[in-house]
């Protein structure tokens, strides 16, 4: 709109002065000069609609906290099939994601010309341990993310049932080296390796877990897992 109403009122002023400048006469320079200018104020005021504005970003974070994360927790000992809500005990750096496309802002006036604005879509991921309880559990059964159960199909998840010769999760010896890596032995956890979290709002979500422990130590090796 500026590019229209500052062209005529250059044009009007470079009639009202008169004469020419390199055989370009006073009337062409001030359109030119005012398009220009209106052109400048289209851009700051419309931004997408007239090109060359800067990226659109959608869900980029700057900051990241792990829910249940507290150091010198207790994690508790179950029996029978509960509901724990569990702690975290390691996690790897958060992961950025980028998707850049190209979406079409329509024409200009009578459809003269197609503008696109870049737009770049942020996603994150990580992997996460989260401790279930001191001692050796039978099986792992459902999961809950935010009070959802969790659907597991396509997610790397791995369980840990607490025994005292349990070896090191791959992902944790991988982050952290396979001398400095701990196998968490007597302590039953969960590891998620490479856990969308766009489904969560790019945040990590708050996991709950079914456990099944039978009352007595020793009929872990008999345990029925059907």
């Amino acid at each position: 709109m500026a590019t229209i109403v500052l062209s005529g009122v250059g044009a009007a002023a470079g009639a009202s002065i008169g004469g020419g400048v390199l055989g370009l006469s006073s009337v062409v320079i001030g359109r030119a000069v005012g398009a220009t200018i209106g052109q400048v104020i289209d851009q700051r005021i419309f931004g997408p609609s007239l090109g060359g504005s800067d990226p659109v970003e959608t869900g980029r974070i700057d900051r990241f906290r792990l829910s249940g994360a507290s150091e010198g927790a207790a994690l508790v000992k179950s029996f029978g099939r509960v509901r724990v809500g569990g702690q975290v005990i390691w996690s790897s750096p958060f992961i950025e994601n980028v998707t850049t496309s190209s979406q079409s802002t329509g024409g200009g006036k009578g459809g003269s010309r197609s503008n696109s604005v870049e737009v770049r879509e942020y996603n994150y991921t990580i992997s996460v341990a989260v401790a279930l309880g001191v001692g050796r559990l039978a099986r792992l059964g459902r999961i809950w993310a935010d009070g959802n159960e969790l659907e597991t199909d396509g997610l790397n998840i791995r369980f840990y049932d607490g025994s005292d010769d349990q070896l090191p999760d791959a992902k944790i010896e991988a982050e952290m080296g396979a001398d400095d890596a701990p196998a968490y032995r007597g302590t039953a956890y969960v590891v998620f390796e490479d856990l969308p979290l766009g489904p969560f709002g790019n945040r990590v979500p708050q996991f709950s877990f079914e456990v099944v422990r039978p009352d007595q130590e020793e009929a872990l090796d008999d345990y029925d897992l059907s």
